[in-house]
């Protein structure tokens, strides 16, 4: 018994000393890109913008939405989609997640305030010009324009950011925290909208 013992422990020492190579690691993540990959093609895609690349897809004479949100589709492919998005005063995108998708951004002008569902509470931080943020699997959060924004910038200057998804947006969940402190979801849609409905 005591052999055999010692001779199944010497062959398992010699399968982790060579573990076989040809064999396929599986992601545990439905896409293959990380967070840090999505927050450089939100960098890349700000940059891209400021440089007036996308000139082309911006709101016409320059006059940007004041009412409502707005967002253009700046590159998409099956892996990816990246958006430019103009936030308005007042206007929320309501407790969500992004399904199963990654997510990130980068502010390009003025500010965002996210609340997020920390698992007990919302919790508020505020993401200036330059700021990025990712978002795992099973981030819960609302977005809005900070209100300071509209002071350091004025009502009418957009507050712009880069969002990158992957794999791309095909549904949303919105969520409301209950009376006993915790979160229910309410609904769940198919959509390819960044951020909620615009």
């Amino acid at each position: 018994m005591r052999s055999s013992i010692l001779s199944l422990a010497s062959a398992r020492d010699d399968y982790s000393a060579t573990p076989p190579l040809d064999r396929a690691v599986a992601s545990a993540l439905p896409t293959r890109l990380r967070p840090a990959d999505l927050l450089r093609l939100t960098d890349e895609g700000a940059e891209d913008v400021l440089s007036g690349r996308y000139d082309h897809l911006l709101p016409a004479d320059g006059v940007w939405p004041t009412d409502e949100r707005w967002a253009v589709r700046l590159s998409h492919d099956d892996e990816v989609d990246v958006w430019l998005i103009s936030w308005t005063p007042g206007k929320f995108t309501d407790l969500h997640d992004h399904a199963g998708s990654l997510g990130a951004l980068t502010v390009l002008s003025g500010a965002l305030s996210e609340y997020r569902w920390n698992g007990s509470e919302l919790r508020r931080r505020t993401l200036a010009a330059g700021d990025q943020a990712s978002f795992p699997i099973g981030w819960v959060h609302d977005v809005t324009r900070a209100p300071a924004a509209a002071e350091s910038v004025g009502p009418l200057d957009p507050t712009l950011s880069v969002h990158a998804y992957s794999p791309p947006l095909t549904a949303m969940s919105y969520y409301e925290v209950t009376g006993h402190g915790t979160l229910r979801r309410t609904k769940t849609v198919l959509t390819d909208q960044p951020e909620g409905d615009l």
